[in-house]
């Protein structure tokens, strides 16, 4: 969503940054981001027009696995250095700028991956009176190039033993190169290096911030929709409850919320949401209860992504219908002309990689924009340019609540990918209560905050208990807890064994159709974090 007259500053001061195929570029922008700078990613290719009319203050080239030296390696395209603002590249951004004008760079004896100390032996605007210890850095190096002869006009800041230029500058034309990843949290002054490098160095304000976005966006919406009615599919997941949010700001009671009960919530979901949405902050919610749908849709299919399908069809199914009845009988005769979506940044970036044949597809996930042919609206997406981050403290600020903004990930077809198998109401609701017992327990104990995700699954095996004096065969519950940052590695949470000792023995006392508890100990890879 482009700016407008209404709402011309926080977008105005912007860095853009090229990615050349790193795991951590999307982390770039949110430290970015994190330093109250608007940015955006594209591809390293992208044509040398949007590169110029993008308007940067100053441009950062990502890390990536190649090596200059491959045949058909990505080049940096000159238009990055004919707009004369800043540059910064980090690892094979560095390699591929050094290489660009005429430096050196070849493969190197030692390969650092990991933790290393580089000590700093000249002064540069970038890195002056920022380090760890006197004249030395702890960062996080992940290269097997190195440059090994600077280009002309560059100097070296700093070095490591196995790699002489670790840091290289050319202050008069302000073009900086880290051989270390400043965006990931190793590197202890990171941080404060990308908010020199963008404040400082390239000249932004510190105006992306929660309250000014929540400005900027309300006037866009406004401007965008009119006295127009807008529909909203509300899940009650942080992306949609805060495009709620938003909405209900911009436009009041025009928009109109539908809450797809699918019977796969957990335990008083659906309650939760009417009562945050409808009863606290006003908003039109309309509940459909849909579980027997459902049901009946997902009966005797036991395929994980097939389930996935399901739910996802028959959500839209649902939807329709019920967009279509509130089309007809609108209140104030008006049509529905929007469509609201909790599309958000990653999603935005993962899609444009797929259309580049550079993504895999993992799992299927559902939206709501496979609508049928007869129900046409215009896409709200008032996230569109926001990390999960981002619209985490929007959401805090709009005033949702702090349990509901920060509670674990939920999959989108919910309970019926951490139901194995064949989905039925019984494993469900006794899903629902194992989950319940879990959740209140990792809370009172401290750990729900300590962990990433943690959730139980049911299995549909069965395993002798004995309850008092008699025999018990009945259902297994595992329990699933990780740690991590990005999601895209986990470990498996280290829980204290009393604590998993009280779930197991409320699960089991508390539900008579449970008569074993196991603990999920697999990090990801190999395992994903999901069962299914």
């Amino acid at each position: 969503m482009s700016t407008t007259s209404a709402t011309p500053s926080i977008k105005q001061d912007r860095i853009l940054i090229l990615d050349f195929g790193s795991q951590y570029s999307q982390l770039i922008a949110r430290r970015v981001r994190e330093a109250g700078v608007f940015c955006e990613m594209y591809p390293f290719d992208i044509d040398s027009d949007r590169i110029t009319n993008f308007g940067a203050k100053g441009i950062i080239l990502s890390g990536g696995p190649e090596s200059v030296h491959g045949e058909g390696s990505p080049k940096i395209n000159q238009a990055v250095f004919d707009l004369d603002v800043p540059v910064l590249g980090i690892c094979y951004g560095m390699q591929a700028m050094a290489q660009q004008f005429g430096g050196q760079v070849h493969a190197s004896d030692v390969h650092e991956f990991g933790s290393a100390s580089i000590d700093v032996t000249a002064d540069c605007e970038l890195l002056i009176n920022i380090e760890d210890e006197p004249k030395k850095l702890h960062v996080w190096m992940s290269h097997g190039d190195k440059v090994t002869e600077l280009p002309t006009g560059f100097e070296v800041i700093a070095s490591t033993p196995s790699c002489p230029i670790a840091v290289m500058a050319n202050e008069q034309k302000r073009y900086y190169g880290l051989q270390f990843h400043p965006e990931v949290t190793h590197s202890l002054q990171g941080q404060v290096i990308l908010s020199r490098f963008v404040h400082q160095i390239c000249g932004c304000a510190g105006d992306w911030t929660p309250d000014n976005i929540i400005d900027m966006r309300v006037a866009q919406l406004k401007e965008q929709i009119g006295d127009a009615q807008v529909l909203l599919g509300l899940s009650g997941g942080v992306d949609s409850s805060v495009v709620a949010g938003l909405l209900h700001k911009a436009i009041g009671d025009k928009l109109t919320c539908v809450f797809v009960d699918n019977g796969l919530l957990r335990l008083h979901e659906g309650d939760q949401v009417m009562q945050v949405f409808a009863e606290n902050m006003g908003v039109k919610v309309i509940r459909v209860d849909a579980e027997q749908q459902f049901l009946d849709a997902l009966a005797g299919e036991a395929d994980p992504e097939a389930k996935r399908k399901i739910i996802g069809k028959t959500f839209i199914d649902v939807f329709a219908d019920t967009a279509r009845q509130l089309s007809k009988n609108s209140e104030t005769g008006e049509e529905i002309k929007f469509l609201a979506q909790g599309t958000i940044y990653p999603d935005v970036i993962e899609s444009a990689k797929s259309h580049q044949g550079k993504a895999h597809v993992i799992k299927s996930h559902h939206n709501v924009g496979g609508l049928p042919d007869d129900l046409q609206f215009e896409l709200v997406e008032p996230l569109r340019d926001l990390f999960k981050d981002e619209v985490r403290k929007l959401g805090i600020t709009l005033g949702l609540p702090h349990k509901m903004i920060y509670r674990h990930p939920f999959p989108g077809p919910g309970l019926g990918v951490r139901i194995l198998g064949e989905v039925k109401k019984e494993y469900a609701d006794i899903l629902r209560l194992a989950d319940a017992i879990f959740m209140q327990e990792l809370e009172k104990s401290g750990w729900y905050e300590k962990t990433a995700q943690a959730f139980a699954v049911f299995t549909p095996v069965k395993s002798v208990g004995v309850v008092g004096d008699g025999r018990r065969y009945a259902w297994v519950i595992a329990l699933r807890a990780v740690e991590t940052v990005d999601f895209m590695t986990a470990r498996f949470a280290h829980l204290p064994y009393e604590l998993i000792e009280t779930v197991s023995n409320r699960i089991m006392n508390e539900i008579k159709d449970v008569s074993r508890v196991t603990y999920d100990v697999s990090s990801k890879p190999p395992a994903t974090i999901e069962w299914e």
